[in-house]
């Protein structure tokens, strides 16, 4: 082992976000995590992305108690998080209090990585959290958002990530959150990296193209330092490479992680019985999708297109939809389709179909991010579009976030004395729809969860309104994201937004 591959399993976050709409309990994780701590990982990613929100909203879980309480049993492998920048753990830019209290706190409770991406690519919305986790004395990995389109090349990559190093990144993280990076592509990027950038690279590749083994081998050959994958058991399709597979793909070789295969078979047991227990949460999807490779769509964005076109009676639309991203996405500067670009284009891109006229509404997120105040699109926005939008309006030139007030006192003051800590005003101030309900709850007494007996009857009530749901029809108004529409069954109403968690990254 001259050269041992460095593995970072995603188990506990992108794994059963991916697969299982991020639906995993805390303490399905608890009693497998001792096993974990032995293997050697390089890091374990177990928060950030959709997890936050999802614990209050799905699980009643305080987000914050995940990290302390895997903590207590993985002391000896350090965890890691997805940080969305500016974004922190939400849909929309905060202020820089707000992320920098995040990220001190998110540290104190036991983050020791933060992987830090922008949607656009825009690094001036990463340069504040990797000046604050470095300060921190935490390890700042910059992500690049991978994508393919007129915008981007090798070049472009290594550009973007010189700009990152320059801030100051420990590591630089390819993103690749569609499963769009071929083998040889990854080869020659890392090798790019590796030359011109002098970085250590770390590769992340989903296998909804059913590409990303092989790439990840090709990327080993040109000396990637650490690569992710999924325990096997909440592997493959959305998610990524299975972890024993790699690790018996290099044993022998100079790449020979060291992993002990027998250690990783144990916790893909235990996890191959707790994913029974969320089978409901399924995407459906039996095979790679090779359509990832056409409209550039994460499996994610996928499922989610499906949802919100069955609330509207347009399901038969699905196809149409599917075409017009790529087309929505090419006038908008061709974004990469991640959280909450994907958001955005998968919005307009979905009105334009159900509606019979291409921006016959424009909702706000898409207005703003013409505006914009979600960063620098990639490439110019169609002018046709832009003047649609916003007519004659200049888009701004400036980081987003030096337009937005401070936000901590504000939040403090308005949660008043539902918060116990910092912690639970930071959770307000990111989501203060979905934290102040579960706020409210832990101050009756339920820690966050309602009584045994109310659970069983909104369970019931759940199937009727599901099983009523199909007859619903949109009902008629102004300009209204069908993102925003959607009926929501577990709430029994017309909800949802942007702000929503849709299983995205």
């Amino acid at each position: 082992m001259s050269n041992p591959l460095k593995i970072c399993d995603l188990m506990l976050r992108d794994g059963h976000q991916s697969l299982l709409a991020t639906r995993m309990r805390t303490d399905d994780m608890l009693p497998i995590a001792p096993k974990i701590d032995q293997v050697g990982y390089w890091a374990v990613e177990m928060w950030g992305g959709a997890t936050f929100d999802s614990a209050m909203r799905f699980l009643d879980e305080n987000p914050w108690d995940r990290v302390r309480r895997l903590k207590e049993k993985i002391p000896n492998t350090p965890f890691m998080m997805l940080l969305r920048g500016q974004n922190v753990v939400g849909y929309k830019h905060y202020p820089d209090d707000i992320l920098e209290r995040f990220i001190v706190l998110a540290h104190v409770a036991g983050i020791d990585v933060f992987r830090i991406f922008d949607a656009l690519n825009d690094v001036r919305n990463m340069r504040k959290a990797i000046e604050i986790v470095k300060r921190e004395g935490a390890h700042a990995q910059a992500s690049i958002s991978y994508t393919i389109g007129p915008p981007y090349s090798v070049d472009y990559f290594v550009q973007t990530s010189r700009q990152l190093a320059e801030m100051g990144a420990d590591t630089i993280c390819i993103k690749d959150m569609a499963g769009l990076i071929t083998p040889y592509v990854a080869y020659e990027l890392v090798s790019r990296l590796k030359t011109d950038v002098g970085l250590p690279v770390h590769l992340h590749s989903h296998s909804t193209s059913g590409m990303a083994t092989a790439a990840l081998l090709k990327a080993a050959e040109a000396g990637v330092d650490i690569i992710d994958t999924a325990i096997s058991a909440l592997s493959g399709m959305t998610s990524h490479p299975p972890t024993e597979s790699i690790v018996a793909s290099l044993a022998g070789s100079e790449r020979d992680t060291g992993l002990n295969l027998n250690l990783l078979a144990e916790i893909a047991a235990y996890f191959g019985l707790v994913r029974r227990k969320y089978a409901r949460f399924e995407s459906g999807m039996r095979a790679a999708d090779v359509r990832v490779l056409q409209y550039q769509i994460p499996g994610g964005m996928l499922s989610n297109l499906v949802s919100q076109l069955r609330g509207q009676n347009a399901e038969d639309k699905y196809e149409e939809v599917l075409a017009e991203v790529p087309r929505v996405r090419a006038e908008l500067g061709y974004p990469p389709l991640v959280t909450p670009s994907s958001q955005i284009v998968g919005t307009q891109a979905t009105l334009n179909v159900v509606l019979g006229e291409r921006y016959k509404i424009i909702p706000e997120e898409v207005r703003q991010y013409i505006r914009g105040y979600y960063g620098r699109p990639p490439a110019a926005i169609d002018p046709q579009i832009q003047r649609l939008a916003i007519g004659d309006e200049e888009p701004i030139d400036c980081r987003p976030a030096d337009l937005i007030p401070p936000g901590w006192e504000q939040a403090r003051e308005e949660i008043g004395d539902l918060a116990r800590n910092d912690e639970d005003v930071l959770s307000y101030a990111l989501f203060p729809q979905v934290a102040r309900p579960f706020l409210e709850r832990r101050a009756r007494g339920s820690n966050g969860r309602e009584p045994v007996v109310a659970g069983v009857a909104g369970v019931l009530i759940k199937r009727l309104q599901e099983q009523a749901a199909e007859a619903v029809v949109v009902p008629a108004g102004p300009a209204i994201s069908p993102w925003k529409v959607s009926w929501r069954p577990r709430t029994g109403r017309w909800g949802g937004n942007i702000d929503g968690a849709g299983g995205m990254r």
